[in-house]
């Protein structure tokens, strides 16, 4: 998995870890649907917002099969079934995620890093690549999205790198990456039939792929100069003081662009909102080290992934106040999908089974469990046997002393708390 939009579970809703999680899956099986299984390793958390953006600007009276349908049982999931966003708005996301990752293996090959560095791995890394872009172009063409502005995009990224020098502006290094994103986020309003959407959209993904390139770096600015990779923040000699500057006016250029865009409804975009609009802001803190969850100091103690030394390394250079070393925004896995929550329009979740499963079949699952981490980090997960919903090891995690009194649906606790106020909202309306 990789990705900047990376949302912790603790500060999603119910109905929101639900429709993410459906979207997550469906760009996953789209994938696998369309170009094989060992496609579904393209599968990334930003790609999904694609799919979240057609959705959010389909007409409602569509119907709610138009976009879900029920997936069969997977080991992420406790092997257990689970409603998945469908349609047009995963394909496009698998389009764009195939060409996006077959960019960043590329872009490995380029810096020779771990077993790349040895010509026979590089050279099947190449030819996986360009079967990927293959592959995205040919599922874009189904949807009349023309994937070469993405392909172009991609080869003219290393040119101007091998061009960018002392002096050069890192939105010279990062236009080829806006332009690819500006290109996806714009089609999703004509794929959606709101063409009047497609400028705001287009700004927003413009300021988006910024985002995505200048963390990117920012994250690998360590490790980068450890290994002598090439990184643009530091060819080019930019202070993190700048880059965070970009970065903060790029997350504020995104959400004055959201306000712009005429989605179905109120309830079909506020995952969008979610994303996009606080999501983002958290992604910046997370990569400078100048914030995180509240409940980091927990997820460190039950295994949690968390922001390595890398990011934490550049938060010490601009932020202010003590570090004391602990986890720096940490972040768990993938929302989960918890039962009976989902979202507005949705069919219902199909009946789980009654029937206990075997000694072996049970041991088996919950291997799978352990191993994925579902024991530890999923709140709720389903035991293996008996199919009952049980309380995961980190289920009395928290995001912090938030009165959520009165909040509506779209802020859940921490967006009311965090966020509602600072994109001028009006308390805990979110209407924006």
């Amino acid at each position: 998995m990789f990705g900047i939009i990376r949302p912790c579970r603790h500060r999603l809703s119910e109905a929101m870890r639900t429709e993410w999680m459906a979207h997550l899956c469906g760009l996953c099986l789209a994938l696998r649907g369309d170009h094989g299984q060992f496609a579904r390793a393209a599968t990334n958390y930003d790609g999904l917002v694609i799919s979240v953006l057609v959705e959010a600007q389909s007409p409602a009276d569509e119907g709610a099969n138009s976009w879900r349908r029920t997936a069969g049982p997977c080991p992420l999931r406790g092997m257990r079934t689970a409603s998945v966003a469908k349609g047009e708005g995963a394909r496009l996301a698998a389009s764009v995620s195939l060409v996006l990752a077959s960019a960043k293996m590329r872009d490995h090959v380029a810096d020779r890093d771990g077993v790349l560095a040895r010509r026979p791995v590089a050279a099947a890394a190449r030819r996986v690549a360009a079967k990927w872009d293959r592959a995205g172009a040919r599922t874009g063409a189904d949807l009349g999205f023309d994937t070469t502005v993405l392909v172009d995009a991609v080869e003219r990224q290393a040119g101007i790198e091998a061009l960018a020098g002392a002096g050069t502006s890192l939105l010279t290094v990062t236009e080829p990456t806006e332009t690819a994103t500006a290109a996806a986020f714009g089609y999703t309003a004509v794929l959606a039939g709101r063409p009047g959407n497609k400028a705001p959209l287009e700004e927003a993904g413009r300021l988006f792929g910024r985002l995505a390139h200048l963390l990117d770096a920012v994250e690998d600015l360590a490790e980068d100069a450890e290994s002598g990779a090439w990184n643009p923040v530091a060819a080019t000699g930019t202070e993190l003081t700048e880059v965070r500057r970009l970065c903060d006016d790029a997350v504020h250029g995104v959400r004055l662009a959201l306000r712009e865009v005429d989605f179905a409804s109120r309830s079909q975009s506020r995952l969008a909102h979610v994303l996009l609009a606080h999501e983002l802001e958290r992604a910046v803190d997370r990569a400078f080290g100048t914030a995180g969850c509240g409940h980091a100091e927990h997820a460190g103690a039950a295994g949690h992934a968390g922001v390595d030394g890398r990011a934490g390394a550049a938060g010490l250079a601009i932020a202010a106040g003590p570090q004391d070393g602990s986890p720096q925004g940490a972040f768990g896995p993938p929302p989960v999908m918890p039962p009976g929550h989902m979202p507005p329009g949705a069919p219902p979740e199909p009946p789980r089974r009654g029937r206990r499963r075997g000694l072996i079949a049970g041991c088996a699952v919950w291997a799978t469990l352990f191993c994925t981490c579902q024991v530890c980090c999923r709140d709720p997960y389903f035991d293996p046997w008996d199919g009952k919903q049980r309380e995961g090891w980190c289920h009395k995690c928290d995001c912090g002393d938030c009165d959520c009194s009165g909040c509506g649906d779209c802020c859940n606790c921490c967006d009311c708390c965090n966020s509602c106020d600072c994109c001028d909202c009006g308390g805990c309306d979110c209407g924006c």
